[in-house]
């Protein structure tokens, strides 16, 4: 059945009732109109002050729920962030209230001409698919520049996401900002999850992680669905909420994630050991290009103990008992090497030459 009580209330004109002889109808009406257009006036005032009220509750949220996280992160005293954060959700629920009866008040108050209808036609919406992103055929290096790009134009945003737990927080996020619906965010939280493991922030990691095959799952719905992986987050989330094969693979998928960040950043730090050692290495490389320590290990020991005692005398004598090929091998290295640095024309000459004349 119709319910027909929503139009018995209804001010379809401001000139339809009929007036006394002796009023001015004309100046009636007006006076009608008037205060019609100023009760709309306030209404409308209303609702503005309410939307600001409720935006800049909401910019306060995320300041102070961003101020918890880093505080958190580094360590530091929360008591004070915690119930500020509190004070601004019991602040949200009371402009949830306001809006309620707001809504109230505006349901009884009664139609006019200006609210009874809208028009039917004055946009044409076609109900298809959003269209997929193009494909670009980019290098290595446009690649990378791009996502630096990215990066740096979306940090504050990427970080906040990063660090969210909660399903339904993070649709709200990424519907609040469907830029990041996209590979570079993904190739972005990969990235610190391999940063924050080699930082030995292995839970923290573990929470990035999470955010990141969030992504993953939404990009790969999109290239199942071939769409705008914008248009999968919400199906993504509504599914991810019901505990079945789906969350269980999901959590399959984490774990395995999770293993590959930690061989990847064991792998990295690998790398970079070998990089700080073969720099150490070629500083210390001597006149020749030789490693002064490999080739101090490659000396016979008679040798060793004459550049351990720093004994010129000693090291002459050493070498004026030895074959005279071997020595010039060992005190070529040895100056190649930088062991041995002769100093004047006297010292430049072989210590075995120098010590048999």
């Amino acid at each position: 059945m119709v319910d027909y009580s929503k139009w018995k209330n209804i001010e379809v004109s401001d000139d339809e009732d009929d007036t006394h002889p002796n009023i001015d109808t004309p100046s009636l009406f007006r006076w009608r109109h008037q205060a019609r257009v100023e009760r709309m006036e306030e209404i409308k005032k209303e609702k503005e002050q309410l939307d600001t009220k409720k935006a800049e509750n909401l910019k306060k949220l995320k300041e102070a729920e961003q101020k918890l996280i880093e505080a958190k992160e580094a360590n530091k005293p929360v008591d004070d962030l915690e119930k500020t954060f509190k004070g601004l959700e019991m602040e949200a629920k009371e402009i949830e209230k306001e809006f309620e009866e707001y809504q109230k008040k505006e349901k009884l108050t009664p139609w006019n001409v200006d609210t009874i209808s809208k028009p039917g036609f004055a946009k044409t919406i076609i109900n298809k698919r959003p269209p997929k992103p193009t494909e670009e055929n980019l290098t290595e290096e446009e690649r990378e520049a791009r996502l630096r790009k990215f990066i740096k134009e979306n940090e504050k945003e990427l970080k906040h996401f990063g660090m969210l737990r909660k399903y339904e927080d993070s649709r709200k996020y990424l519907k609040e900002y469907p830029n990041l619906v996209c590979e570079n965010t993904a190739n972005h939280l990969v990235k610190w999850c391999i940063d924050l493991e080699m930082q030995e922030k292995h839970d923290l990691m573990g929470h990035v992680a999470h955010q990141t095959i969030c992504m993953q799952y939404i990009l790969e719905l999109a290239k199942q669905l071939d769409c705008d992986p914008r248009a999968c987050a919400d199906p993504f989330f509504s599914k991810i909420k019901d505990a079945g094969e789906y969350k269980t693979s999901f959590d399959d998928e984490l774990n395995m994630f999770k293993e590959r960040i930690r061989k990847r950043a064991a792998e990295k730090l690998d790398e970079l050991v070998k990089e700080y050692e073969e720099e150490e290495r070629q500083k210390r490389l001597g006149p020749g290009g030789l490693d002064p320590a490999e080739v101090y290990e490659s000396l016979p020991q008679e040798l060793q103990k004459c550049f351990d005692a720093r004994d010129v005398k000693l090291l002459q004598e050493t070498i004026a008992k030895m074959d005279e090929e071997q020595a010039k091998y060992h005190i070529k290295r040895c100056v190649d090497s930088g062991l041995w640095v002769p100093q004047g024309s006297e010292d430049t000459q072989d210590p075995k030459e120098e010590k048999t004349e």
